[in-house]
């Protein structure tokens, strides 16, 4: 399987990002990540479709799934499931700014996901994402890290 996250926003060195690379270096498959810099622009609108634009550029030709509030809960099973469907197809993880994904992106998705209705801070997002592609991993080859 080859995923890419694509973010905005950078996840600096700390215990946020030691946990993101503690989980993927688990993951066997193919994990990338590309960290997109929010524009450096107060108009939020403006903010959105520049940094959905850079979004699209990074991940053209490849399956989208964006992570958005507004997209279909699943838990951890029907995530497993939804990457494994995908499985032979380069599958792009989005994760927008502080404002979201924009709509184009959106649109350009083939499917929304969406981590429940809270608002998370963009690092705990990313260690939970992570956590989530491990998970995915072991539930797909029967390991007993997920006891669901």
């Amino acid at each position: 399987m080859r995923i890419l996250i694509a973010a905005v926003g950078r996840l600096r060195e700390g215990p946020e990002r030691e946990l993101v690379d503690r989980y993927l270096r688990r993951v066997p498959w193919r994990v990338r990540e590309v960290e997109i810099e929010p524009p450096a622009t107060r108009d939020p609108l403006l903010r959105r479709r520049r940094e959905g634009e850079l979004l699209l550029a990074k991940t053209a030709g490849m399956l989208r799934i964006g992570l958005d509030p507004r997209g279909r809960t699943l838990d951890s099973e029907g995530f497993a499931r939804l990457l494994d469907r995908h499985a032979a197809e380069a599958i792009a993880l989005l994760v927008g700014g502080a404002d979201g994904l924009s709509e184009e992106v959106r649109e350009s998705c083939a499917g929304l996901v969406s981590f429940g209705p809270m608002v998370w801070p963009h690092e705990l997002f990313r260690v939970m994402l992570a956590e989530q592609l491990y998970r995915a991993h072991c539930i797909l080859t029967g390991h007993p890290y997920h006891r669901g």
